[in-house]
């Protein structure tokens, strides 16, 4: 079974107080995306309070905001579009930035990408992510680098629901503008998020995806994606 590899000799449990894998094993199930039913991840249901733990509960364990543990409208919609589109990456390197549970990474392997870069500053993430390929027999490579600002070698950078902060956004624009100008192919997938720079994009699909009410402010999102504009 195909897996996941850590590069660059980074500690993922290096700053976490309890067994990454034997927590996300224990407190999620494997589920289905609804949007994306060609894969199976270790997700978060309404069996689980993951979300609902307060910042207390979650600093006693050593676990950031578990963001990898729910299949989030933008990456939904991102998936089903790279799974319809195949040709956007098929035999090219791919970045799935911001990765989270590593659903959009996955969906590109499965779609035919040649080499996938899962990137994430949770460490959890990271252990998240090495599960979920093995749970789709998919071989990912991961990082846990801030990588923001940096020239990326891959050819695509995927980006699922990344516009939710006011200051992340302000530093993720100047980036997929420069990665854009250079000839990579930015693609974004949102879901109406409020820092969403609509003027830098040119629009690809849209989908109502199913998602939790725990989470969103309804049981159905208009998700957009969209491709990043280098003008």
């Amino acid at each position: 079974m195909k897996s996941c590899r850590l590069i660059q000799g980074l500690g993922l449990e290096d700053d976490v107080k309890t067994d990454p894998q034997s927590f996300i094993r224990a407190n999620t199930s494997i589920l289905v995306p609804p949007h994306v039913p060609e894969i199976r991840l270790h997700l978060a249901d309404g069996a689980h309070d993951l979300w609902l733990k307060t910042e207390d509960e979650l600093e006693e364990i050593g676990l950031p905001p578990p963001f990898w543990a729910f299949a989030w409208a933008g990456g939904q919609g991102l998936s089903r579009y790279i799974l319809d589109h195949p040709g956007e990456v098929a035999g090219k390197t791919v970045l799935d930035f911001a990765s989270g549970s590593g659903l959009v990474a996955i969906a590109a392997r499965l779609a035919g990408a040649s080499h996938v870069l899962a990137a994430d500053i949770d460490p959890w993430a990271g252990t998240a992510v090495r599960l979920n390929a093995a749970e789709n027999a998919t071989a990912l490579d991961f990082i846990g680098e801030d990588l923001i600002g940096r020239m990326i070698d891959a050819e695509v950078v995927l980006a699922g629901d990344v516009f939710y902060d006011r200051d992340f956004a302000d530093r993720l624009v100047p980036w997929f503008r420069m990665l854009a100008e250079a000839g990579r192919v930015v693609l974004v997938g949102d879901p109406g998020r409020a820092y969403l720079p609509k003027d830098r994009l040119e629009q690809c699909a849209t989908y109502q995806v199913p998602v939790t009410r725990a989470l969103e402010d309804s049981e159905v999102k208009k998700t957009t994606v969209w491709r990043f504009s280098a003008k």
